[in-house]
Formats: structure tokens, C-alpha cells, sequence
């Protein structure tokens, strides 16, 4: 399916995000925007309606990674993923792309929750043990 490209020179951050598929909904993009999670050419925005033009870099917090993407091109009508990856240029490729938290430390598989014995076994390793 091919999209329809639009004329105009700029759109607004909430549905650009909302076209290249970087959320599912566009009332969920209006509020990442709002949230000040997406910065445009280095700068934090604090609104949906910021408007974005093709050669901007659009920075996203999302998910624990940050998508960093260039903007190309605009849509007139939300299209499949094939067609969002031609709005933009992905500066960051996924395969290089790092969480932003550490991942959690794992338990041997089947020896479930930790005990309360467990529990304070490992607070006193790490040291957070209260001494009354």
C-alpha cells in the first residue's frame, strides 16, 4: 500500500510520531510529547503541537531505549510499517541501540520467590541490613 506524501513543509510531533508507528495511538503520542520524553534538534518539547520539519532529529524516551530518527518525510494518512520507515532515517540502530536500565539479576529457574530468610540474606550483602 503506498502512502500519500504531504505537501506541506512541517506537521505536528504528535502525529509524525503517530504516523512512523513510534506508538500506537496518537493520544499516546500527544502525551509523551506533553511528558517532555520527546526532544526535537536537542530540545525538550512540552507540547503536541510542535511542529517538526523534514531534517529534523527527533529524540524518543520509550521503553527503557532512546530512539534517536531524522525526520524525511510526512503522511497525510497513518500507513503499515513499511511505510512509516520511509518518514524516517533511524540514527541508531536497534542492533547498537542500549536499554537504559541494567537488566535484572537473575534466580536459578524453578527455585521461585525468595523467603523472607532469602530476603535478608541478600540485604545483608548488599549491605542495606538495619542494625537496631
Amino acid at each position: 500500500m503506498e502512502y500519500d506524501l504531504l505537501a506541506e513543509e512541517r506537521q505536528r510531533i504528535d502525529k509524525w510520531l503517530w504516523h512512523a508507528r513510534v506508538v500506537r495511538t496518537r493520544s499516546a503520542a500527544a502525551a509523551l510529547a506533553a511528558s517532555g520524553h520527546v526532544r526535537v534538534n536537542g530540545r525538550r518539547i512540552d507540547a503536541a503541537s510542535r511542529a517538526v520539519r523534514a531534517g529534523d532529529v527527533v529524540t524518543v524516551a520509550l521503553d527503557r531505549t532512546v530512539r534517536v530518527m531524522k525526520v524525511l518525510n510526512f503522511a497525510d494518512r497513518r500507513g503499515g510499517s513499511d511505510a512509516a520507515r520511509g518518514l524516517y532515517e533511524d540514527l541508531v540502530p536497534e542492533a547498537r541501540a542500549e536499554p537504559l536500565m541494567e537488566s535484572l539479576p537473575e534466580r536459578d529457574c524453578g527455585t521461585g520467590r525468595p523467603t523472607k530468610r532469602d530476603r535478608r540474606e541478600i540485604d545483608r550483602l548488599r549491605g542495606l541490613d538495619e542494625a537496631d
